[in-house]
């Protein structure tokens, strides 16, 4: 893409590429560590509920002083958008919620707007990306993240030729991890609370990424990027290897344990009785793609790459991602090619909030990684028909009714703020994509 030969043209001219960052948690300091070393590019302001905690942060990472004082720091990220002076935003909330409010303002002010937040983006993507399309502004994944990094290879397996077979990542489960709690959730890690307090580890947030939450919502934006298809029943996890992706990861008329070909799916790092899998996937991506004439089936043998036992299935993977060390290609794609790094584009997958335990009535969803719910991933009009709650908006909203462990939940099971904007916009989303759907 040559975008570093960009980069240097404006370190040159004296024009760098000017950054606001929303949120300096772990993946804001795992790109202010990379500031330093990329000339070209400068965070002009950091926005953060505490500010001292972000200069903090950019001290941690190795920040030289000098740095620090040219950066404008501040706890209003809105104003920060209104006032100009940046050229793309990078929404490092986490926050579904103010996610969405954060993403409209930098649109409405002609900002490019890198979503480090996929519970955003999995919330009502497809009407924040339709607006930034609208606005002539790039809306775009954040590379390093599990999501973009699938739907680059998803981009190279489709332009040179390859039907995508399936696509999506590695991490580790078992089928008991969607009951896990914050209470619970260091066993699982091989912590003791007092470890993972030291390493300033967030239990709820940790949780998520154990309970199947977190890979239901990257394997929804990677739905929703791609074109590729949710399993009809959730995610199905499967164990599976390096050297097993092409085997396990086709149809089931071949043999393997897809529904059909043209699906996401999260692979497992354990096998069901938990012993690990050889050469897992636990930190990477992949695709799977299938030959599409005897010829290239052979080029497969001939280069060496890991196939099926009819040869014509075969696996691409990246075995690691570094997360938000590698956010620079986002931010430099954005505002130097003016492409995204990956974009919604259609409503594909969604998230449903599905309780953990049996849940009372009176009780309070505490949201994605908590006591009480996981999310789990559905195709969007299973989700659309079945007036499913989405996991980004089941956060201090009181059931109105008992619901069993294992049931998703729906709009009419709780109480939810209809004057919330996140809520007003979801609803809105909704009603345009039914409207579609009837059409």
């Amino acid at each position: 893409m040559y975008i570093y030969q960009e980069l240097a043209a404006r370190a040159a001219a004296g024009d760098p590429v000017r950054v606001g960052l929303i949120g300096a948690g772990k993946f804001g300091s795992m790109f202010l560590s990379q500031v330093p070393t990329t000339p070209g590019l400068e965070v002009a302001v950091i926005a953060d509920l505490a500010p001292d905690r972000a200069r903090q942060a950019c001290k941690d990472v190795g920040w030289p002083d000098e740095l620090t004082a040219k950066t404008r720091f501040t706890d209003d990220a809105p104003a920060m958008m209104r006032a100009g002076g940046v050229d793309v935003v990078v929404e490092a909330t986490g926050n579904p919620i103010v996610g969405i409010l954060h993403a409209r303002e930098a649109i409405r002010n002609g900002l490019h707007i890198v979503m480090v937040n996929v519970e955003a983006d999995v919330l009502a993507g497809p009407l924040l990306a339709e607006e930034a399309r609208s606005a002539g502004v790039v809306y775009s994944m954040a590379y390093g993240d599990q999501p973009a990094l699938t739907c680059e290879l998803v981009e190279w397996a489709r332009a040179t030729g390859f039907e995508v077979v399936a696509a999506g990542k590695g991490t580790k489960y078992l089928p008991s991890y969607h009951a896990s709690t914050p209470d619970t959730v260091w066993d699982y890690y091989g912590l003791t609370r007092e470890q993972a307090a030291a390493a300033g580890m967030n239990s709820q947030m940790f949780n998520s990424f154990l309970d199947g939450t977190k890979s239901a919502l990257e394997m929804a934006a990677i739905a929703n990027a791609t074109g590729l298809e949710p399993p009809s029943e959730g995610l199905q996890f499967p164990a599976a290897g390096m050297d097993d992706l092409a085997h396990v990861l086709r149809p089931l008329a071949d043999g393997g344990q897809l529904e059909d070909k043209g699906q996401v799916e999260v692979v497992s790092s354990l096998e069901r009785d938990g012993r690990p899998v050889f050469k897992d996937l636990r930190w990477g991506v992949y695709v799977v793609i299938e030959a599409p004439n005897d010829y290239a089936a052979a080029c497969f043998r001939q280069y060496g790459m890991n196939t099926d036992a009819s040869g014509r299935y075969s696996a691409m993977y990246k075995p690691f991602h570094l997360i938000g060390l590698e956010l620079n290609i986002s931010i430099l794609s954005a505002a130097l090619l003016k492409k995204p790094t990956g974009s919604t584009q259609g409503f594909r997958g969604d998230v449903v909030a599905t309780a953990k335990r049996g849940l009372k009535a009176g009780e309070v969803l505490d949201g994605e990684g908590g006591f009480t719910v996981w999310g789990k991933l559905l195709p969007a009009e299973k989700s659309l028909r079945l007036g499913g709650l989405p996991i980004g908006l089941a956060h201090k909203v009181v059931l109105k009714a008992d619901i069993p462990e294992g049931r998703p939940i729906r709009w009419q099971d709780v109480d939810a703020d209809k004057t919330l904007d996140a809520v007003k916009f979801r609803r809105e989303m909704e009603r345009r994509l039914r409207g579609r759907a009837a059409a």
